[in-house]
């Protein structure tokens, strides 16, 4: 198992504010010790070609690797041509994923958001027609697409199409390919969908590729059954808290025990910091005696490749 970080607290000062550089980012991240950081598709606009010359050379330099691309298609728009456009994107960030992974990367896919007015069948059947088409380049590629559990990209408008549990393993199920495509396992995104997380990886452990790592916690006299909605999910309330991964509602030893005892090898990425550089030390530091704990303290193999 090898262990990335993802700049959760610094995206929109990336993203949106223009504070920091994705390769300041890295310049930072090479301070903690991991062996890759994951990158998100926006760090990327198509009119800035340089900035992948730029972080490629920042990864050679700290000598960290790229494993993982976080993208967020939206292939459940009711416009075809816009369906058109993120199919378009999320191949770029194939290529890109493939330029800065090498082989066996993993980039990530999404359903999309949950417009008005599309339904489930609609939308289980655009998705997974866009799988279908995307997996054959990322074949030729050697990308695997890791299909998220998800609740909201923070840039969206609406919650994700496919957060229930009934409708993302609708879809996971209608795609057979186990090589290049598979599940990218976030357990607090299956915490905001009001799933208990380890509950839902025992539904798709053996079709793990990489995950996502952060913890959530109850903020004081707050209760899970008093945050749930209407149509059951938790959401992104703001009684339900980022905090150091290992303290709070995950169960991550039963969550280690599970991959580990399916032969898990791949990534974990790391999705903390959002209250400080020192959280997201001390979730590293977590997730290294968890290596050594349950997964014999493996770094050797860089991406899980299941066999077809």
């Amino acid at each position: 198992m090898r262990i990335s970080v993802f700049p959760k607290g610094e995206l929109d000062d990336i993203v949106v504010h223009g504070r920091l550089t994705v390769t300041e980012w890295i310049d930072q991240a090479a301070g903690l010790p991991v062996d890759g950081v994951e990158l998100y598709s926006a760090f990327f606009p198509a009119d800035a070609p340089h900035v992948v010359d730029d972080v490629r050379k920042a990864l050679e330099r700290h000598r960290l690797q790229m494993p993982m691309l976080c993208v967020s298609p939206d292939f459940t728009h009711p416009d075809p041509d816009e369906r058109r456009r993120q199919f378009d994107e999320q191949v770029r960030m194939i290529r890109l994923a493939a330029t800065l992974g090498g082989p066996g990367a993993s980039c990530r896919v999404l359903s999309g958001q949950r417009h008005p007015g599309v339904d489930d069948d609609e939308g289980v059947a655009w998705v997974v027609a866009a799988f279908h088409e995307l997996i054959p380049i990322a074949r030729e590629l050697d990308v695997v697409l890791g299909f998220e559990n998800h609740y909201k990209d923070g840039y969206w408008r609406h919650p994700e199409f496919a957060q229930r549990r009934e409708l993302y393993l609708r879809i996971l199920h209608a795609v057979d390919e186990r090589v290049h495509f598979g599940v990218q396992f976030d357990p607090s995104n299956a915490v905001t969908a009001g799933e208990d997380s380890t509950d839902f990886l025992r539904e798709v452990v053996d079709r793990v590729v990489t995950m996502q790592a952060s913890d959530r916690y109850l903020a004081d006299g707050a209760r899970l059954e008093d945050l749930r909605q209407t149509d059951g999910t938790i959401g992104y309330s703001s009684k339900l808290l980022h905090g150091v991964i290992g303290q709070g509602l995950n169960d991550y030893p039963a969550i280690f025990t599970l991959l580990a005892d399916t032969g898990y090898d791949g990534w974990i990425s790391i999705e903390d910091g959002v209250n400080g550089w020192h959280e997201l030390r001390a979730s590293v530091d977590f997730l290294r005696r968890a290596r050594d704990e349950y997964f014999n303290g493996s770094t050797d193999i860089a991406v899980r490749r299941p066999t077809a």
